[in-house]
């Protein structure tokens, strides 16, 4: 009985609500010893916050822009990484090395210098004016290229013997796609998934230098107008942190679910 406490290795796998609840509740403990520890190393006072609250319309504007960026650059960087990844696979030699030479140019080059690049450069000879539109595209042609890889690598870490299996009883290759890859390939890159989706989020920062009003930008002006620089950056922080923990817990979830005894 006194050894009761203590998980033994018999015992299911712990619910991913419980580990995301211990998650919120260590992060939320450690960022609020933080503050006590940088709020009086730093003297804040009330009047300091005070300033910050007339300026909340500007974060929330910023941080609704960031939400839009970043879910319509998931959802066009998803579809560039799974056309990409079907490239590198294909069987023409043409295709198959333009879509090589996207992702070693994209995954070369460091997101400051494509961002000023793909702006300046060509959506200006381009007569792209629109910064929003540049914004979302180039976000997605950065993170298309990484999300190539992964939805590759799955794809390819799946036995041969399957494949062979699936066409020997007459499926179709939509159909050993949509049955035998989709499924097992899912569940082994998930984890990189969720990571480079939020890794996205917190990318749509940089465009913060081409003048689009996101979050990171609010955070800039409101710092400028006040000269609170604490005040104006924490909130920055735990804006993207309400954004990305969510998807770490989601990931969680769906890893239970997809999770099956071998």
């Amino acid at each position: 009985m006194r050894y009761s406490l203590f998980l033994d290795s018999r015992q299911k796998p712990t619910s991913p609500w419980v580990e995301g609840f211990w998650c919120v509740l260590i992060i939320g403990g450690v960022s609020l010893c933080c503050l006590l520890v940088m709020g009086g190393a730093a003297g804040i006072s009330l009047g300091g916050w005070d300033a910050i609250w007339h300026y909340r319309d500007v974060f929330w504007k910023g941080w609704l822009l960031t939400i839009f960026l970043s879910l319509v650059s998931l959802v066009l960087s998803s579809l560039i990484g799974l056309g990409i990844a079907l490239g590198r696979r294909s069987s023409v030699i043409a295709l198959r090395s333009l879509s090589l030479l996207y992702v070693e140019l994209v995954r070369g080059t460091p997101l400051l210098v494509q961002i000023l690049f793909l702006f300046y450069v060509v959506a200006n000879a381009m007569g792209l004016e629109d910064r929003l539109i540049a914004g979302v595209l180039i976000l997605s042609i950065f993170s298309g290229a990484y999300l190539s890889e992964m939805i590759r690598a799955g794809i390819e870490a799946i036995p041969a013997s399957q494949l062979e299996s699936a066409r020997a009883i007459g499926l179709t290759t939509l159909q050993i796609y949509r049955f035998v890859i989709v499924p097992q390939a899912l569940r082994q890159i998930l984890p990189a998934l969720t990571g480079q989706f939020a890794s996205l989020i917190k990318d749509s920062s940089l465009l913060s230098i081409i003048g689009l009003g996101e979050f990171t930008l609010a955070a800039q002006q409101v710092n400028s107008a006040t000269y609170r620089t604490f005040e104006s950056y924490l909130p920055l922080a735990l804006g993207y942190l309400v954004l990305t923990l969510p998807i770490s817990i989601c990931s969680r979830m769906l890893e239970h679910r997809l999770r099956y005894e071998t």
